[in-house]
Formats: C-alpha cells, structure tokens, sequence
C-alpha cells in the first residue's frame, strides 16, 4: 500500500540503534520521523487510506502507539481508545495480562470506552513477537467490540507477530517490514 517514494524516505529516516537497550537488539529509532512535518503527514495518510471506512474506533498502544494511532483517529473522525500499563487508568477498568519472555506484563483500558460491536483498529509503532497486541486484541474482544485491523509503522517479520494477530481474522498492515 505504502508508496516506493514513503518506504526510501522512512528507511533513510528511521535510525538503528545496535545493541539497544540490550546487547543483540537492533533498536529502530522512530524519533527523526517526528523532526519532519511532511513525512509524518505522509505517514499517517498511509496508515489513514489503510483503514478508511473500515473501523469505528482506534485503540492505541501505550505509548508509542499513541503517536500515530490519535492523528489516525482524527483523520478518520472516529473516537481515539487509550490502552495503557496497569495501574495508570482510574476505575473503572477492564484489564488483560500476557506473558512476556521473563514474566508477564498487564494492559487495560477505562470500561464503557470501547462499544460493543465496534469495528476497531489497533495501532502501535512497531510489532515484534505481537504479545502485547494480542492481549490488546483480547481486550477489545472482552468488551463484545470487533477486531477488524491492526497497523504498524514497522513489522519485524522474523520474530512471527504476524502469525500470533491471525487467529483475530483482522487485517494486519506495516508499512515497513525488516
């Protein structure tokens, strides 16, 4: 979907950041994106044509994901949904944990935000093993909402996030994949 032009200009833009915040990790660096106004406007109109029409609400992932995933919301004219770390909502919430390589983590969202049978996309920076997007999707789930996509402004393709949102039947879209 992303045009050839979008994809050089990211990948020019996008800085990696070896051995970041641990030895072995090859950290893509976001934050040069933000210091050009037109490429972020490029970037949230191809994330934007991804999901015209199709969604009626967009939940973003703290925090990174709230970077894109509200101008998303804006675009389209549909409500924006936080999804945040535990213990950073007032009540009430509705919360969901998921397990990460060295124990587990747990994400919620303010209940009665997310309407049942909403068609929703969740949006986050970058989707890697797709743990804490799927217990988004969960989440969402759990409020009797639809889960009709996923977007990314990067996928790591080799660590199979994909596979883990497929079982959603959502589609998934990155507009960069390494």
């Amino acid at each position: 979907m992303a045009s050839a032009e979008l994809i050089k200009k990211l990948e020019e833009t996008i800085e990696n950041i070896p051995d970041f915040p641990i030895p072995g990790i090859q950290f893509k660096d976001i934050s040069p994106i933000f210091l050009d106004p037109k490429l972020y406007e490029d970037v949230i109109a191809d994330l934007v044509a991804f999901s015209k029409g199709k969604v009626d609400a967009v939940c973003g992932i703290e925090s990174r994901g709230y970077l894109f995933g509200i101008a998303i919301a804006v675009a389209l004219e549909v409500p924006f949904i936080l999804i945040r770390k535990a213990g950073k909502l007032p009540p009430p919430i509705i919360s969901e944990k998921y397990d990460l390589e060295y124990g587990s983590a747990e994400i919620e969202t303010r209940e009665g935000q997310i309407k049942k049978g909403q068609r929703i996309l969740i949006h986050d920076d970058l989707l890697a093993t797709g743990g804490t997007t799927e217990a988004a999707a969960k989440l969402v789930e759990k409020q009797g909402a639809i889960v009709s996509q996923f977007s990314f402004l990067i996928g790591l393709t080799g660590l199979n996030g994909d596979e883990k949102l497929k079982k959603f039947g959502a589609d998934i879209y990155h507009i960069l994949e390494y």
